[in-house]
C-alpha cells in the first residue's frame, strides 16, 4: 500500500475533481464548513486515476451531513459571551530533541494567534525542554516572541508536564505535541467550547492527519486515529447512567496531544502522575489518567472539535506496530494505578478487561474476513503491551520514577 492525497474541501464551494499520483491510492478528504471542520473521510482508488467532483461532493456531504447540522444550530442558538468572561491561555508544548517539528509547531501557533478574534486570550507559549541532549531547543526559541524558554531535566513527559502547569500564568494550560500544527481556528473554538461550558475544567480537541502519505499514516486513520468525531461531547462527574464502565475507558475524551486543563484544577489534583508517560520504557498513560482524575473529582470534561490540530503520525508500519504496543502498556499501567489506589473499582476494571480483550479478539476476526484494515500483528502487539502493563507495570515504573528523582534527570 502506498500513501493517500489529503484534500482540504469546504463546503460552501464546488469541489474540483482530483487527480491522484502514481503512488496514491485513494484519496482522505478533510471537509470544512466556514472553516471549521465538519468531516473526514477516505475513499480507495487507483493509482494515477482521477476522482470526479461530483464523487468528491457525494463523499464530503455523506462525512459531514450530521456535524454540519449541529454546527448551524450552535451559530443560530448560543448567544455571544463577553471576552472579559473567558479564561487566558498559556499553550505548552513539552518537547525532548525535536527542533524540526516544534519550529513548525510554533508557526503555525502564531499564524492562528494573529488570525484569532480571541488572539488577546492566549497569553504565553511555553516551550518546556524535557531532559535535552543539546542545546539546540533553547537556541532555537531564543527571542521568539511571545514563547517562553523553560528547562526541565527530569526524564518523562508527565514531569515536563507538570513544570509547565507550575510555570504557566494563564488560566488554562493548553498541552500541545511538538509533532502537531494547529489549526486556524483552534483557539476560537477553545473559546466557543468555554463559552458553552463555562463550568468546563478540561478540553480535548480534534485530531486530524497532518499527511497520509505513507502507508502507516493510511492504516492508523482508517482505524480511526486519533479522531473522536465532530460533534462537540460533554461529560461530568465520577457516574454515568448508561455506561457501566465510565469513567475507566477515558480514552474516549480525547488525545493528550491536543488537550487543555484550567490551572487551578490541575493543582488542587496534584498535576499529572509522574509513574505514567516516562517515555520509554512507559510512554503513555498519563492522558488517561488525568482525563480519569478530572471526572472522578466531580469536574466537567468537554469535547470540542472546533478546537483542531493536525498531527504528523508514525511514517513506518513497524512505529505504528509500536504505538499499539505502548497503547495496551500505558492503559493497563494506568489501569493497574486505579486497582492499587481505589479498590472499590475493581469490578469495573475487570469488566472493562474483559471488554478490551473481546474486542481485540473482534478486529482480528475481522481482518481475516477482510472487514478491517489493522493487520493482525498491531492487534497483537497491543494485546503484549497490554498483558506486560497488568503484570505490574506501574509499579515498576514508581520505582523508575524514585530514582529518576533522586538523579534529578
Amino acid at each position: 500500500m502506498s500513501g493517500f492525497r489529503l484534500v482540504e474541501v469546504e463546503l460552501s464551494s464546488a469541489p474540483a475533481p482530483i487527480a491522484l499520483a502514481a503512488n496514491e491510492k485513494g484519496v482522505g478528504l478533510i471537509v470544512r464548513r466556514r472553516g471549521r471542520p465538519v468531516g473526514f473521510a477516505m475513499l480507495d482508488a487507483e493509482p494515477g486515476s482521477q476522482i470526479p467532483a461530483e464523487v468528491v461532493a457525494r463523499l464530503a456531504t455523506s462525512a459531514s451531513a450530521e456535524a454540519v447540522v449541529a454546527d448551524a444550530l450552535r451559530d443560530e442558538l448560543v448567544s455571544a459571551t463577553p471576552k472579559a468572561a473567558l479564561p487566558t491561555v498559556s499553550i505548552a508544548i513539552c518537547t525532548h530533541d525535536r527542533t524540526d517539528g516544534l519550529l513548525r509547531c510554533l508557526t503555525s501557533i502564531a499564524r492562528m494567534r494573529d488570525g484569532s478574534s480571541h488572539g488577546d486570550r492566549l497569553i504565553e507559549v511555553l516551550v518546556v525542554d524535557n531532559a535535552p541532549s543539546t542545546p539546540a531547543t533553547r537556541d532555537a526559541v531564543t527571542g521568539m516572541p511571545g514563547v517562553r524558554y523553560v528547562l526541565e531535566r527530569k526524564t518523562g513527559l508527565d514531569f515536563a508536564r507538570n513544570c509547565a502547569w507550575q510555570s504557566a500564568t494563564g488560566d488554562v494550560v493548553a498541552y500541545l505535541d511538538d509533532d502537531v500544527v494547529v489549526d486556524a481556528g483552534w483557539l476560537d473554538g477553545m473559546m466557543r467550547a468555554l463559552a458553552n461550558n463555562p463550568d468546563a475544567s478540561a478540553i480535548t480537541g480534534l485530531v486530524l492527519p497532518y499527511t497520509l502519505a505513507d502507508e502507516a499514516h493510511v492504516l492508523f486513520e482508517k482505524r480511526g486515529g486519533f479522531r473522536r468525531g465532530f460533534l462537540p461531547l460533554r461529560w461530568r462527574g465520577r457516574e454515568h447512567s448508561y455506561d457501566r464502565i465510565y469513567p475507566l475507558g477515558s480514552g474516549i475524551f480525547g488525545a493528550g496531544a491536543n488537550m487543555a486543563i484550567r490551572r487551578d484544577v490541575l493543582a488542587a489534583l496534584g498535576g499529572f502522575d509522574e509513574a505514567l508517560d516516562t517515555g520509554a520504557p512507559l510512554p503513555g498513560g498519563g492522558d488517561l489518567d488525568i482525563f480519569y482524575r478530572v471526572l472522578r473529582a466531580g469536574h466537567a470534561l468537554v469535547y470540542e472539535p472546533g478546537m483542531a490540530v493536525r498531527h504528523e503520525h508514525r511514517s513506518s508500519v513497524e512505529g505504528l506496530r509500536r504505538q499499539y504496543y505502548t497503547w495496551g502498556l500505558g492503559f493497563f499501567a494506568f489501569l493497574g494505578k486505579v486497582w492499587e489506589t481505589e479498590p472499590e473499582e475493581r469490578a469495573k476494571i475487570r469488566l472493562l478487561a474483559k471488554w478490551w480483550a473481546i474486542d481485540i479478539a473482534r478486529t482480528v476476526r475481522r481482518r481475516f474476513g477482510k472487514t478491517d484494515p489493522t493487520p493482525v500483528e498491531m492487534s497483537f502487539s497491543e494485546l503484549s503491551g497490554g498483558l506486560e502493563g497488568a503484570m505490574g507495570e506501574y509499579r515498576r515504573s514508581r520505582r523508575r520514577v524514585a530514582e529518576i528523582r533522586r538523579r534529578g534527570r
